[in-house]
């Protein structure tokens, strides 16, 4: 059986899945209970709220295994740097075309670009990591070749 791919996190993700976790685990007897409410309505075959319950109880189920999963296998990303390089757990301001922009690198299972969490594996993050401020780079985005100058690394 293959090992699991260790998942690189930061403190801060790590603790927002915990909560995360925590709050589905709560919500589990919430779900069973609906179930069982809409299970006594009669024929489960046209009962709407029984198989819409138990839609939302596989999703629930499916993100707590994931989220089980990765913390299972996270290791906690140390960002701390002595040479001033861009690494998982860095903050890091951008210029571009569109002005400046802050961003964190991290691992894939915490990436929400949405919030500056950006993922060292896509093409922005992939082409930061190891630059320093005052570097320019390029990235292949989705909308085309983007260039972007590190202003700063923390």
């Amino acid at each position: 059986m293959p090992t699991a791919k260790p998942t690189p996190l930061t403190a801060v993700g790590k603790a927002a899945l915990e909560a995360e976790l925590e709050r589905l685990v709560e919500r589990r007897q919430e779900v069973v209970k609906r179930i069982s409410e809409t299970r006594q309505e009669g024929d489960l075959s046209e009962n709407a709220g029984y198989h819409q319950a138990r839609e939302d109880q596989a999703h629930l189920e499916g993100r707590v295994q994931e989220i089980e999963a990765i913390l299972r296998n996270a290791v906690i990303i140390d960002n701390r740097t002595t040479d001033g390089s861009i690494r998982l757990g860095s903050v890091v301001v951008v210029e571009d075309e569109f002005g400046e922009a802050c961003f964190t690198i991290v691992g894939p299972a915490e990436a929400d670009p949405t919030s500056g969490r950006l993922s060292d594996q896509s093409p922005v993050g992939r082409s930061l990591l190891g630059r320093r401020a005052g570097d320019t780079v390029e990235a292949q985005t989705p909308s085309g070749l983007r260039a972007l100058r590190v202003v700063r690394v923390e």
